[in-house]
């Protein structure tokens, strides 16, 4: 099987600690794969423009809901940045390049955006893997807010999240802590890389579900669900021995897992069919 050189890109960029992982780089190398002609150096460039553009903008004094204020009006108001609540499961919401070009996203590649203009700015911001809906806040202590880079950069608190969340389960949910922990570059791609995985089973696309989880696996590669699902996207691309070998592999790390006799009947098919 090819190893694409996007994917070859994508490695060296996350095969170093957490904090030298360029976010917006490793992003624009899952799109290489995609878009083989892309060159990230170009969108890098933009991004670098967008936030000196922002910078020109700023305040003399830099409080941080003036800060958010600004960048919130360069990108939503002038720049005409929007959650693509229409088209939501497009794949080019996944890719920085597409989300840069065409102005829309969803809320992890709109809050990549985000992230990487207020880093060129010098103003800490973190991702936050809440439930359902990725957001980001400043990284202070105190900052007490969320920004909804999908929802024109809507300014929430704790109580907005919390309601968010309770209406999006049907029913009062406490908004635990973890909810509103920074979210760990490698975390941050293996998320995107989900999306992009759940899109394209559901539009039964297994040669690009399979990239997608391959790419998850560099990330992080004792992940037993992503072995499985590896074996199973190998079952339906005709992979028969590739398909056991990680299958196994599955079964060997969770013995007890609820679909482990699904998988072992599985498991068992491609072994009497070889």
């Amino acid at each position: 099987m090819d190893f694409p050189l996007a994917r070859q890109y994508f490695y060296q960029e996350i095969d170093q600690p957490d904090e030298r992982i360029d976010l917006a780089k490793a992003a624009l190398h899952i799109a290489q794969e995609e878009y083989p002609q892309l060159d990230p150096a170009e969108y890098l460039s933009a991004l670098d423009t967008m936030a000196a553009e922002v910078s020109e903008r700023l305040p003399a004094q830099r409080y941080p809901l003036r800060v958010i204020q600004t960048v919130n009006q360069y990108l939503y108001s002038d720049l005409g940045f929007t959650g693509n609540s229409a088209d939501y499961y497009d794949p080019r919401n996944s890719f920085l390049n597409d989300v840069i070009d065409r102005r829309t996203g969803i809320p992890i590649t709109l809050s990549l955006l985000y992230l990487e203009i207020a880093r060129r700015i010098d103003f800490p911001m973190v991702g936050v893997g809440m439930p359902g809906h990725f957001l980001i806040r400043p990284d202070f202590e105190g900052a007490g807010i969320c920004v909804d880079a999908f929802n024109a950069g809507e300014i929430l608190f704790p109580e907005d999240c919390k309601e968010r969340l309770s209406r999006m389960y049907g029913h009062r949910v406490a908004l635990q802590p973890e909810f509103l922990e920074p979210v760990s570059p490698r975390h941050f791609l293996a998320r995107m890389l989900s999306n992009l995985k759940l899109i394209y089973v559901s539009q039964g696309d297994a040669p690009r579900a399979l990239a997608a989880v391959d790419r998850i696996l560099l990330l992080f590669p004792e992940t037993p669900t992503e072995l499985r699902d590896r074996g199973i996207l190998y079952y339906q691309l005709g992979y028969r021995p590739e398909a056991i070998r990680e299958l196994e592999v599955y079964l060997a790390r969770v013995p007890g897992a609820g679909d482990a006799g699904a998988i072992r009947q599985l498991v068992q098919r491609l072994r009497s069919d070889i």
